[in-house]
């Protein structure tokens, strides 16, 4: 059974800096892609950022300011978040596509002063 626990979330200043982390477990394969999705309060979830391999792709919103990054090892994906800015306030998820979609419960990350 997959299962995936998101960490790291909070609150925040504009301009600051954040990690989350995600933390798989149950069988995972070095080589599935892993990510993280956003939600804000009355909108679509969003993807903001993605690891294939040593690919990563990033949404136009994020790039120059957010970083994925995997430990195979620890089976965990972090997204350092930097310049945080108030229209980041979001529930953060994390997904693993590995013979389907997994999904963890989200961490909620608020940037205001």
């Amino acid at each position: 059974q997959v299962q995936l626990v998101e960490s790291g979330g909070g609150l925040v200043q504009p301009g600051g800096s954040l990690r989350l982390s995600c933390t798989a477990s149950g069988g995972i394969n070095s080589l599935s892609p892993m990510g993280w999705h956003r939600q804000a309060p009355g909108k679509q979830r969003e993807l903001v950022a993605i690891i294939i391999g040593g690919t990563t792709n990033y949404a136009d919103s994020v790039k120059g300011r957010f970083t994925i990054s995997r430990d195979n090892a620890k089976n965990t994906v972090y997204l350092q978040m930097n310049n945080l800015k108030p229209e980041d306030t979001a529930t953060y998820y994390c997904l693993l596509v590995q013979r389907g979609n997994y999904w963890g419960k989200g961490t909620l990350v608020t940037v205001s002063s």
